[in-house]
């Protein structure tokens, strides 16, 4: 990933799709209004910071991107699988619960927030689709890669060996420790490999994860561009629920097709 930043904003590009017509970023904590725990930049209106201030945190991110806040869709999130295509008609919508979207419509904002969990960024040269993931232990699990992919399939006839993926921010196998509930509900063939040992309670890797389950796919390695920065690590650049708790405020992912 690329850092970089306007004249208040810092944020990420993918190296990999810098070049492409497809604005995007995800965001840092830093460049916003917010205060408290959430200081600055925090995306989320669900975490209860105050609501005049997400907005103003909101306008100031999407002019990375140069897209409209007003238009922008964001799902109502809850660590599993399903993704929903959306389109014009959802513009500057809170669609139903989903933690994947993808449209390809130019000009149609998509947003994810996260405090963890991965991104995931899938973009279709051949038809000019996107697909945006959120992917925690649980979604990972139920294989939210695999359904942005089949979504991407079904409704714009997506072929997988064409496919970009960008897997951004997200805890790191050296912060994220899970239990063996985790493990046990982990029935991939070969993930065993997803978790690494230590002396108390194993470890995720969310990243060697869904890198697995993207390739499964049929995405060559080639195609996949890992961020390989973990928000647990990295407090001063990101926030981490897992560091941070019980309160802190969450970034973001912003895309759009042009």
């Amino acid at each position: 990933m690329e850092r970089r930043t306007t004249d208040t904003t810092p944020f990420y590009v993918f190296e990999s799709l810098a070049a492409i017509p497809l604005p995007h970023a995800v965001l840092t904590r830093h460049g916003g209004v917010s205060e408290g725990p959430y200081q600055s930049l925090n995306l989320s209106f669900v975490v209860g910071d105050d609501e005049a201030a997400v907005r103003e945190n909101i306008r100031r991110a999407y002019t990375v991107i140069g897209g409209d806040p007003t238009q922008g869709v964001r799902p109502w999130m809850v660590h599993g699988s399903r993704t929903r295509a959306v389109d014009r008609r959802h513009a500057g919508q809170r669609v139903p619960p989903a933690d994947g979207l993808v449209t390809a419509t130019p000009g149609l904002p998509l947003t994810m927030t996260f405090g963890d969990c991965q991104p995931i960024l899938i973009y279709d040269p051949i038809h000019h689709a996107l697909a945006l993931g959120h992917a925690g232990w649980r979604g990972t699990l139920a294989g939210i890669a695999l359904s942005l992919v089949a979504a991407l399939q079904a409704n714009f006839g997506s072929r997988p060996q064409t496919l970009r993926a960008a897997l951004g921010p997200a805890i790191g196998a050296c912060c994220y420790e899970v239990g063996p509930d985790v493990v046990a509900r982990a029935s991939w063939p070969g993930s065993r490999h997803w978790f690494q040992p230590n002396s108390h309670r194993p470890h995720f890797d969310l990243t060697a994860a869904n890198t697995d389950l993207l390739l499964r796919t049929g995405i060559p390695a080639s195609n996949i561009e890992q961020a390989n920065l973990c928000t647990g690590c990295r407090t001063d650049e990101f926030f981490s629920y897992r560091k941070e708790k019980p309160v802190t405020g969450r970034f973001a992912l912003l895309a759009m097709l042009a």
